[in-house]
């Protein structure tokens, strides 16, 4: 017969100790975020002395890791590590000179054209602010259009001071895109020796967790930029056919630059849309416009609702805001290598934070199971309802 006596319950704390605790916690925890910031507040320092070696490397990785696929096939294949790198770097830049060739003399035929249109319709616009019902004066007109020169050039000359400094600090653009391009063949040549050495100095245990984070970290990034290298060429793709056949202006142009745009999600789109209507609205007037402007709705919709879904993994999902707000972030602190870069860092700490989170869950002891109400109700003494069943 089980006992029906039950435990006192333990005494309750009193008021004074309780906040006292409190304040001990929230103390604690202030403390950590302080260090914490401070630490950023450090790395980002040193990043920003360092912003001449960081950001090379930087590229270096993220081109490397569209290379490498290539690569590795080649080496599967007996092709020497060398030879693998070089012939991919090789094909690279055929594949880009190539573009570049077939785009310049359509840019060279198809711009006074478009300057010219683009002058027919500023001056269509003035005529209409100046007519009714809008009725704006010269002299509204005047001081608005300073005002937008004045910025305009401001703008300038604040983006010629950031390229400059960039240059100067680099020792030129030349230099970093060969240091850029010597990086991409170290890395694709000789990445497979990388994580066996990182491990090695690491040590067993530490070097176990930095071999399976790296692993991780390659395979997201590489898995994201030739995912958006894919989804990136559809959107060119489908935009740049419309383009050609409504007959828009500098087709080729615009749709490489939707290319270049969907590797900065959300604000590269938008600004690659916006400027293919405004040719299709200076070149071949409204009408055209709006059929651009459904055309690249359209593509986008596919692409947010179809493509990235069955495209991208869960594992490298990121949620729109926190895409948006990494977008923002780098392109205020590092311009627009920082916006082209912020998706991929925030990927890569995605993955990190993962896998601590892992570690954490494997390491935390497991939640106690609450008390069932069996244990709490007593026991009551064998009935004949309780007594075993005899054979029938």
């Amino acid at each position: 017969m089980q006992s029906t006596e039950r435990k006192p319950p333990a005494p309750k704390p009193d008021r004074t100790t309780l906040i006292a605790s409190g304040g001990l916690t929230l103390a604690k925890w202030s403390a950590a975020l302080v260090v914490i910031a401070a630490a950023a507040l450090v790395i980002g320092w040193i990043i920003e002395k360092m912003w001449v070696i960081v950001l090379p490397v930087a590229l270096a990785i993220v081109v490397a890791t569209m290379l490498w696929p290539p690569t590795r096939g080649m080496m599967k294949r007996g092709v020497p590590p060398a030879a693998a790198a070089g012939l991919t770097l090789f094909l690279f830049f055929a594949i880009l000179g190539g573009i570049i060739a077939g785009i310049v003399p359509s840019v060279v035929a198809q711009a006074p054209e478009l300057a010219n249109k683009t002058t027919d319709g500023i001056n269509k616009v003035l005529d209409w602010v100046q007519g009714p019902p809008v009725n704006l004066k010269d002299e509204q007109l005047e001081n608005a259009t300073q005002v937008v020169i004045d910025k305009v050039q401001e703008s300038g000359a604040t983006i010629a001071s950031g390229v400059f400094t960039g240059v100067s600090t680099a020792g030129s653009l030349l230099v970093m895109i060969g240091l850029v391009l010597v990086l991409v063949f170290f890395f694709i040549k000789d990445g497979p020796r990388f994580i066996p050495w990182v491990h090695a100095v690491g040590g067993g245990r530490a070097g176990r967790h930095l071999e399976e984070v790296l692993i991780r970290m390659w395979n997201t990034l590489g898995g994201f930029i030739r995912t958006q290298a894919l989804v990136s060429f559809i959107d060119a793709f489908f935009i740049g056919l419309g383009l050609v056949i409504l007959g828009v202006p500098l087709a080729p142009v615009l749709a490489i630059l939707t290319f270049i745009g969907g590797f900065i999600p959300i604000v590269g789109a938008f600004v690659a849309g916006a400027l293919a209507v405004l040719v299709a609205l200076v070149a071949n007037g409204l009408t055209t416009a709006i059929i651009v402007l459904v055309i690249i709705i359209a593509v986008q919709q596919l692409e947010g609702n179809v493509l990235q879904p069955v495209l991208q993994s869960r594992s490298m999902h990121l949620h729109a805001v926190v895409v948006l707000l990494a977008v923002t972030a780098g392109a205020s602190l590092f311009g627009i290598v920082g916006a082209f870069l912020a998706v991929p860092v925030a990927a890569v700490a995605a993955v990190v934070l993962r896998y601590v989170g892992e570690q954490i869950d494997e390491r935390s002891a497991a939640p106690e199971e609450p008390e069932t109400a069996e244990e709490e109700t007593p026991a009551l003494p064998p009935g004949p309802a309780a007594a075993e069943p005899g054979p029938a």
